[in-house]
C-alpha cells in the first residue's frame, strides 16, 4: 500500500527479491498538469508495468473494497507513504501490517518527517519499520537504520537517499517476519520527541527577523517542494538554496560598482557607489545586497547568501540569472 515515488522503491525491492506480491493498493488518479488530466500515482504506474493486481479505493472503510482486499488473502501488508488505515484493514492479514516511516521513531511522528528534520537542523535521522496499531506511528518497532544529514543537504536529496535505504529495510523486515525472527519492541515513552505535522503555506513563508541558520535550514528543508518563499516588490519569490556567510558580512569589493541594497518586502531603493561595513551591519532584516553575480539577504543576526530561486511566473534559476534581470 503506497502512493508516491518513496513507496515504489520498497515495492520494487519485494518484487525483484521474488516475494509474491498478491496486490497493490494506491490512491485514485488525480488531476495534474495544465489540462488537469487524471494522472496515475507512481505506485500505480509500477503495478501496471509489472501486471500486479491493483485497487484504488476512495474510502478505506468501504465494505466492497475490504471484501476485494480480503480476497487476495495476503499474509502480510506493507504500507509506505499511504493513508491512515482503519483497524479492519490493518488487522486483516494473519501476520499483520508493517509500515515504513522516514524517521527514528518515536521522533518525528507525522506526515512530514523528512521535511521537519531538515527544517529543524537535525544532523541525524533514520528509517523505521513497525507494526501498525490504532494511533498513528505508535506501533511496536521492528528495525531501524540511522543516517547523517549533511549541513547543506536538502529534503529532496535526503529523500532520495532514504528511499534506497528504506527499500532495503523493508526487505530485511519482511524476511525476518517470514522466518519468525521478529519480536516487536514497544516505542520508548515520553512526550518530548519532535513531531512532523503536515506542512501548510504559513510554515513556508520566510521571516527575515529569524536567525540566518534557522532560515538556511528552512530553505533546504522545503527544497524542492513546497519551497520557502518571500515577497519581492509585491510578488512571490521562492528560494531553493542558500549558504551561510562565515564572516557574518558579505565581502566588500575594492571598487564597488553597480552595488545596490534593497528591501525585499518593500519598494526597491537602490544605493549605488560606496557601501561600507557600517551600512551592511545596520541594514534591516529583509534587505537584499547585490554585488557582481552574488546576492545576500539580511536576517536577524547576519547575512544569508542566496544561491537558487524562482521569481513568480518564471522558472527556477541560479541567482546570477535573477541579478541579470534586475539590472536589465
Amino acid at each position: 500500500m503506497g502512493t508516491p515515488d518513496f513507496a515504489v522503491a520498497p515495492l520494487q525491492a519485494l518484487v525483484e527479491a521474488g516475494w509474491n506480491v498478491v496486490g497493490v493498493v494506491t490512491a485514485p488518479d488525480k488531476p495534474s498538469g495544465r489540462g488537469l488530466q487524471l494522472q496515475p500515482s507512481p505506485v500505480k504506474k509500477y503495478a501496471l508495468e509489472h501486471a500486479l493486481p491493483l485497487l484504488q479505493p476512495t474510502n478505506l472503510k468501504d465494505p466492497t473494497f475490504q471484501q476485494e482486499l480480503a480476497e487476495w488473502q495476503a499474509e502480510l501488508q506493507v504500507v509506505v507513504a499511504f493513508r491512515m488505515l482503519p483497524e479492519a484493514v490493518w488487522n486483516m492479514p494473519p501476520l499483520g501490517s508493517i509500515n515504513l516511516h522516514a524517521s527514528l521513531l518515536p521522533a518525528y511522528r507525522g506526515a512530514a518527517p523528512i521535511h521537519r528534520a531538515v527544517m529543524n537542523g537535525e544532523t541525524e535521522t533514520g528509517l523505521t519499520t513497525f507494526f501498525l496499531r490504532h494511533a498513528i506511528d505508535t506501533g511496536d518497532l521492528l528495525d531501524q537504520v540511522r543516517l547523517a544529514i549533511g549541513p547543506e543537504e536538502t529534503t529532496g536529496e535526503l529523500h532520495d537517499r532514504m528511499m534506497v535505504l528504506g527499500a532495503e529495510l523493508v526487505l530485511s523486515s519482511v524476511e525476518k517476519i517470514s522466518k519468525g525472527q521478529v519480536n516487536g519492541q514497544p516505542q520508548p515513552p515520553g512526550e518530548n520527541y519532535p513531531t512532523a505535522p503536515k506542512i501548510f503555506r504559513d510554515d513556508t513563508q520566510i521571516d527575515w527577523n529569524r536567525p540566518a541558520a534557522d532560515l538556511h535550514n528552512l530553505v533546504r528543508g522545503l527544497s524542492p517542494s513546497p519551497a520557502a518563499w518571500t515577497t519581492w516588490q509585491g510578488k512571490t519569490l521562492k528560494i531553493y538554496r542558500t549558504r551561510l556567510v562565515p564572516e557574518h558580512l558579505p565581502k566588500l569589493p575594492a571598487s564597488p560598482q553597480g552595488i545596490f541594497l534593497t528591501e525585499a518586502t518593500k519598494s526597491s531603493q537602490r544605493l549605488t557607489g560606496s557601501i561600507d561595513e557600517h551600512i551592511l551591519l545596520n541594514a534591516e532584516p529583509g534587505a537584499c545586497y547585490v554585488c557582481g553575480h552574488q546576492a545576500w539577504m539580511k536576517c536577524a543576526d547576519q547575512w544569508l547568501e542566496i544561491l537558487e530561486l524562482q521569481p513568480e511566473g518564471r522558472k527556477r534559476m541560479p541567482v546570477s540569472a535573477w541579478i541579470q534581470g534586475l539590472r536589465a
